[in-house]
């Protein structure tokens, strides 16, 4: 996605001065042992990334519904909501199993997407919301048939599986809205952002504060992969 990331079980916490980038320099590295197999450094920051895309496109989906001047870009923030709820219980779910601390605020580059789209109306939301969400979701697809190619956790592989799914849903269906700017979408999957480490990584969640939970829609399609190890 367009953002974007020892050693017991039962510590493995999420620092801010390890960011994405930083950690995936040693990729296979095995962080832990559970039952559910190996945890490397890859399946960790995965865990993260899948939180931290749900934080960012949950309300940009709100957004849609509210603000859409087209059926199709409401539907496209239904498919928003509804999928990113369903897929944040689960990697909720695989991350208090494997003791991974989840972070309660996308990355600052990602509050950045989603702060522009507070700003916009009509037209120019609609065309920048799916230009935004398939570009970022095209990005992201990349990074999850890396992790089912080289994980060996399955609560790590369900996660992988239901995010695939779940982004493909939300490629077609920001797609059906005919707003897409494939030209646009091409450079922002292609060029690496020139940012620092920081502006990609979410912050740590604050510690005894509640942990942020994206609502499902009362007539939600979606269910959470069972992530029981």
């Amino acid at each position: 996605m367009g953002g974007a990331l020892s050693i017991t079980l039962g510590s493995l916490l999420y620092p801010s001065m390890l960011g994405v980038q930083k950690v995936s320099s040693a990729p296979e590295r095995v962080v832990a042992t559970p039952a559910t197999g190996p945890l490397t450094a890859a399946d960790r920051d995965f865990v993260v990334k899948v939180r931290s895309a749900g934080l960012w496109e949950y309300p940009v989906g709100q957004q849609a519904l509210r603000k859409g001047t087209t059926k199709a870009v409401r539907s496209a923030g239904e498919h928003l909501v509804d999928g990113d709820a369903a897929l944040d219980a689960a990697c909720r779910d695989a991350a208090d199993q494997l003791g991974i601390a989840l972070p309660n605020q996308p990355s600052p580059q990602q509050q950045s997407f989603t702060s522009r789209l507070n700003t916009e109306h009509g037209k120019q939301f609609d065309t920048d919301m799916a230009t935004t969400v398939r570009a970022t979701n095209g990005q992201f697809l990349t990074t999850i048939a890396g992790v089912l190619t080289t994980t060996r956790n399955s609560l790590v592989r369900a996660l992988a599986d239901q995010a695939n799914n779940i982004v493909l849903d939300h490629i077609t269906a920001v797609e059906k809205t005919g707003l897409v700017d494939f030209d646009q979408v091409l450079v922002q999957e292609t060029t690496p952002p020139n940012l620092p480490a920081q502006a990609l990584t979410p912050p740590p969640a604050v510690a005894g504060r509640p942990q942020v939970v994206l609502t499902p829609p009362a007539n939600s399609t979606v269910s959470p992969s069972p992530t029981t190890g």
